[in-house]
């Protein structure tokens, strides 16, 4: 089996998260690596290509940030955030971008399994949290898209570079503030992110068949984190577009 490095970094600022991110994306030496975080205080973190003003409440969250990748505006709260880094031609990777989405978002569903939740791909149909006009990602969904409740309860997105792909997600444990009405774990027993990450690891490890170690970042990329993290919340980067 495969070994894969686990990083946890939980309570961490804004900046740190996405500048981590990053570095585990732009890191040619390191290793697969699966992370689970956390966000503190609160934020809205902007797709890459959005504009500020595409999302009419992005100042009532408690910080913002702009992610590497695309899609709509997330509300860090209350959810477990994941990420995965590795070569792009990875197993995990391999075909089309789609397929690989759909490994692992039927992944997360098997966690979700073991709290109740019947969780499935959106397919062709509607969901009750589709809304227009609001910037969020949990707003707009797409037939890979994870959902249950008939409403979108995961967010995830993509960046490739340089031959190594970095795909990070949100996994909603309650209701946020500023999305409202979408797929939580609220009816099943909400569990905290301490509690539902064991859950998901031994998804990852029995339906990707790998093995992890935890670890902390090396310190490369923790410089990477630091030295590119202050920018995701630079006002000009987060207003530019």
């Amino acid at each position: 089996m495969e070994l894969w490095r686990l990083i946890t970094t939980f309570e961490a600022s804004p900046e740190f998260n996405m500048g981590l991110d990053q570095a585990l994306l732009e890191t040619p030496e390191s290793p697969p690596t699966l992370r689970f975080y956390t966000w503190s205080p609160d934020t809205l973190s902007l797709g890459y290509f959005q504009r500020f003003a595409d999302v009419p409440r992005a100042a009532e969250a408690g910080a913002q940030v702009r992610r590497i990748t695309g899609g709509g505006a997330i509300h860090h709260v209350d959810e477990l955030t994941f990420s995965l880094a590795c070569p792009v031609d990875h197993p995990l990777y391999q075909g089309p971008i789609g397929a690989s989405y759909e490994r692992v978002h039927r992944t997360i569903a098997v966690a979700l399994a073991r709290f109740g939740v019947k969780a499935d791909l959106r397919g062709e149909r509607a969901l009750v949290s589709d809304r227009a006009d609001t910037g969020m990602c949990f707003h707009h969904s797409t037939p890979l898209d994870l959902a249950w409740d008939e409403r979108k309860g995961v967010g995830s997105a993509q960046r490739r570079k340089d031959g190594r792909v970095l795909h990070h997600g949100s996994i909603k444990l309650r209701n946020s503030p500023l999305e409202g009405d979408i797929a939580t774990l609220e009816r099943y027993g909400a569990p905290a992110p301490e509690e539902f990450a064991p859950v998901l690891l031994e998804a990852f490890k029995s339906e990707l068949a790998i093995r992890t170690r935890p670890a902390a970042p090396e310190i490369d990329e923790r410089e990477i984190a630091t030295v590119v993290g202050a920018g995701y919340r630079a006002e000009k980067f987060l207003r530019r577009r």
